[in-house]
Parts: C-alpha cells; sequence; structure tokens
C-alpha cells in the first residue's frame, strides 16, 4: 500500500530498494529555504543493518501490511529480548536493538504488540505510556513560572526527561514512550 513520506512512523515496515525496512525513528526538517523533508531511520529486517533514508514529504513510499500479535515480556538475556504468546505460550525470541529509542521503558511482564512479516518478527511496540518513578529532579528556581518552564528530571529506568516544576523526587509520572515526553501525575 503506498503511503506518503510524511505520515511514516517509527515501527512501520516499508520496503525500499527492493528491500524490507522496519522504521525506528523519523524526523521531519524543514530547512530555511525549500520544501520540507523527512529523514528516516531504519533497519533491514533480514540483515538487520541499519541505515537513514531522506524523503520529500510528498514522495510515497510503499508500507507492508505486517501480521499483529500480543505478547507479554519476559526477560532479557545477552541483547535478546524473550516473549511469550499469549494465545499459545510458546516463547520467542528478538533482538534488543528492534525497540530502538523505546527499548529503557520496558518492563517485566508488560504488554507488547510485535509485527511479523512471513513468520519473522520485525518490530516490537510498547504501550504508548508507562508510569514510572521520577528518582532524581532539579529544584524549582525561584521566579520560574509553571506555563512557560520544564524542568529536568531522570526516572527509575534511566532515562531524563522535562518535567513541570512541581513534579519532585519520588513522584510518579506518566511517560510517552514514543518520544520520552511528560504526559501527567500518575494517578496512586
Amino acid at each position: 500500500m503506498k503511503i506518503q513520506a510524511n505520515t511514516i512512523r517509527p515501527g512501520m515496515v516499508i520496503e525500499h530498494e527492493s528491500r524490507q525496512w522496519s522504521v525506528i525513528k523519523i524526523q521531519i526538517i524543514t530547512p530555511g529555504k525549500g520544501g520540507a523533508f523527512i529523514q528516516v531511520d531504519m533497519r533491514d529486517v533480514k540483515s538487520g543493518n541499519k541505515t537513514n533514508q531522506r524523503w520529500r514529504t510528498q514522495d510515497t513510499v510503499e508500507k507492508l501490511n505486517v501480521e499483529e500479535k500480543e505478547f507479554t515480556y519476559l526477560f532479557e538475556a545477552d541483547g535478546m529480548l524473550t516473549l511469550m504468546d499469549k494465545e499459545s505460550y510458546e516463547q520467542i525470541s528478538v533482538p534488543k536493538e528492534i525497540l530502538g529509542d523505546a527499548a529503557p521503558f520496558l518492563q517485566e511482564n508488560m504488554e507488547v504488540t510485535a509485527d511479523f512479516i512471513e513468520g519473522v518478527p520485525v518490530a516490537v511496540h510498547l504501550p504508548p505510556q508507562v508510569t514510572l518513578t521520577v528518582v532524581e529532579a532539579d529544584p524549582v528556581v525561584k521566579g520560574q513560572t509553571a506555563a512557560s518552564s520544564y524542568k529536568p528530571a531522570k526516572l527509575d529506568n534511566g532515562v531524563r526527561v522535562m518535567v513541570p516544576p512541581f513534579i519532585e523526587s519520588g513522584t510518579r509520572i506518566v511517560v510517552r514512550t514514543e518520544d520520552s515526553t511528560y504526559v501527567e501525575r500518575a494517578k496512586n
């Protein structure tokens, strides 16, 4: 199915130069002069090689149809993630790199979705949001207004995010897994 390049999202599987690629990360770039373009970091499904490609936003690419299956994440060993099929209880192993930037948000017993092409896992998707605990937060600078300023904070999984001034160490917050951004304070 042909789609416009500006609709490419991480986790999609596309065909480019007669090869199948799993999209890891996208960035839309708007230069000062000329039209916008999209830069896509992607991994070859068969060889695992990474590359990046640029398309103009109006270009079209071939999106591949994938079979989705629900899994439960069990554990990691030697850079491989072990997932268990929720229906058959069968276990599969996939490389950790398949998650891209979302890897730090993976938690034991988390429900994930895996995409398959011809029986081969090509992408793993985490839930859109996870709840984590802030372990380090900078103090509020006097005179900062809550509306315009965020401060850096470190989460229990080691990821740094920008949070509103009222968030302190020990607070549980909801974070978007796609781009590591603060959503809200967790409801306990």
